[in-house]
């Protein structure tokens, strides 16, 4: 595959930057990989992880700020990342790379590290969208779609949260019913809600209840009857306003019937992608905290106070410590999940566990952190207060952390604590 020799050739380039692959001795304590992971990464993931790290600081990280406050995502971002090789990357075919889903890991890590927003793109149309396909979808649709999305040509949305359903998507509205007078036509009404890239999409997963059983559809903007689907922006957000996020507002939009997923019903299909995206969310969240560390300790070794840098200061140093520790379980903890989906292992309350524990620990250490910055840090020009308002998002999606301990609790006990029965 091309896509697969362009992010293999990385290698060298990587090799020249001085990175050892491989397990290594560690003669110094490097407080950037405090766990030496970097030891354990194979040739190909250190490939992709240095080609995702210098992508994201060359490409997207000058253009943050000005994205940050204009509200405005290039969808030019995804064409950047598809010709890297970077979405979808561990899907095996379809001008994927196949590569395991730590390097999957590390790629979400990097962009996160600029902003949870960019992320947030990358992860909807890799691990929502194409992940829908590569698992539900007919041999059919995956060829004819999947390619063209793994280069950033095709966008994809994730339709499943509704204005009425967020935590409980079981409750959906949206239907799908066969078309009154089209053969082999279904339609579709309702509402979705707070869905990234939807107002630039080409193609939305949607999830419907077809005779109350959950089915997930394609449906293809392309060739809709006027006014059948629209797509408006959510816009003025507080956060994440480097991602665009819209709805996905259906009164009959047609689907036609091999564009419906056979092969799944119920919230298997959306759990299944929602894990996938999830376990995504638990190596990025780790990558802003670094990035937070990052501004921090650079802001405390600069800034002087009582003639001497911030950084001698006990209480600083205890801030940047705290959310050291934090980052280097994260971390580890996120390597390890993608060991066990690449051995087959992993399980969806494993998950939970990391993306809940990550986001939350995430999120209290960047608010931390800004107190270093003092009242600098209602400034965007620090990026700490971005950092830790994109965080508040992130803990929240695909499932806020207390939805996660109840899936833990339930796991432990045996009994759900979703309802009141």
């Amino acid at each position: 595959m091309v896509v697969s020799i362009a992010i293999r050739s990385k290698t060298a380039t990587a090799l020249k930057r001085g990175l050892t692959l491989g397990r290594r001795s560690i003669s110094s304590f490097n407080w950037e990989d405090a766990f030496d992971i970097q030891g354990d990464l194979t040739e190909e993931e250190t490939a992709i992880w240095q080609t995702a790290r210098s992508y994201a600081q060359e490409k997207l990280q000058p253009r943050i700020i000005e994205a940050s406050r204009t509200e405005t995502f290039d969808p030019n971002i995804l064409k950047e990342m598809g010709e890297l090789g970077l979405l979808g990357c561990n899907i095996k075919g379809y001008g994927c790379a196949g590569a395991s889903n730590v390097a999957y890991g590390l790629i979400a890590r990097e962009v996160e590290r600029v902003d949870s927003g960019y992320r947030s793109a990358f992860s909807v149309q890799s691990s929502l969208s194409m992940t829908a396909l590569e698992k539900f979808a007919s041999e059919e649709l995956k060829e004819k779609y999947i390619p063209k999305m793994a280069t950033g040509d095709i966008i994809g949305a994730f339709g499943l949260t509704e204005p009425n359903h967020g935590s409980d998507p079981g409750s959906m509205e949206t239907t799908a019913k066969p078309h009154p007078t089209k053969k082999g036509v279904y339609v579709l009404n309702g509402s979705k809600t707070w869905i990234s890239n939807s107002p630039i999409a080409h193609v939305f997963i949607v999830w419907a209840k077809l005779d109350g059983v959950i089915r997930g559809f394609l449906v293809e903007r392309e060739g809709q009857p006027v006014g059948a689907l629209s797509t408006p922006q959510i816009k003025n957000k507080s956060a994440l306003r480097a991602s665009i996020t819209g709805m996905i507002q259906m009164d009959n939009a047609e689907v036609p019937e091999e564009n419906m997923f056979q092969n799944v019903e119920g919230l298997t299909g959306p759990f299944t992608c929602l894990n996938s995206a999830r376990y995504g969310i638990a190596w990025g969240t780790m990558g802003a905290l670094e990035g937070a560390i990052d501004l921090a300790r650079n802001y405390a070794l600069e800034r002087k106070q009582f003639r001497q840098p911030l950084a001698r200061y006990q209480l600083v140093q205890k801030k940047l410590a705290d959310a050291l520790t934090d980052v280097t379980y994260g971390l580890n903890a996120a390597y390890r999940l993608g060991k066990l989906k690449d051995e087959g292992r992993l399980v969806p309350e494993m998950i939970s566990i990391v993306k809940r524990q990550n986001c939350d620990r995430a999120l209290h250490n960047s608010r931390v952190l800004m107190e270093v910055f003092g009242g600098n840090a209602a400034s965007d020009e620090y990026q700490i207060g971005r950092i830790a308002g994109n965080l508040f998002v992130a803990q929240t999606y695909e499932g806020q952390s207390d939805i996660h301990a109840m899936i833990i609790g339930r796991a432990m006990t045996g009994l759900g604590a979703f309802t009141a029965k």
